[in-house]
């Protein structure tokens, strides 16, 4: 069965700009082309590409998909690399757990500095203007190394 890039689309529930920057990003390879230059799909790319799909709802980043990609391709020897790229990818979930709880932490402390009252202005706002002296925020660029996104 062959599809255009639009019926791939419906299909796996995935745009079709997203389709063409996987090709790009050669995660998916480059279609047979029709003699009006349409693009057609077959069902080894339907199924790389849904591959793709589940392995992004699971939050692996494109290199990890690539990674996971070769091995799919030329499967030879110990899939013990992938069993570490998976183990990386559950410390860096992990971590980014621990980075939401502290948010979260943060989030209820500066829920509480609001009275309800107008009266000297909002406790949450004039915590929030002044980030510079931000504990969290603080901590959070020690942790990353990065300052707010």
């Amino acid at each position: 069965m062959k599809v255009k890039i639009g019926e791939l689309a419906k299909m796996t529930g995935c745009q079709v700009v997203t389709i063409r920057y996987y090709e790009k990003e050669g995660l998916l390879k480059r279609p047979e082309r029709t003699e009006r230059n349409y693009r057609l799909y077959g069902d080894e790319d339907i199924a790389r590409l849904r591959f793709i799909r589940h392995c992004r709802r699971h939050g692996m980043s494109l290199d990890e998909i690539r990674t996971l990609l070769v091995y799919s391709d030329h499967p030879t020897g110990s899939c013990d690399w992938i069993n570490r790229l998976i183990r990386t990818h559950i410390e860096a979930v992990e971590q980014q757990i621990r980075d939401l709880e502290h948010l979260r932490a943060h989030l209820e402390s500066l829920y509480h500095k609001c009275d309800g009252s107008r009266e000297g202005g909002c406790g949450i706002l004039k915590s929030l203007i002044d980030g510079e002296n931000c504990q969290y925020c603080q901590a959070r660029q020690q942790r990353t190394g990065q300052e707010h996104p």
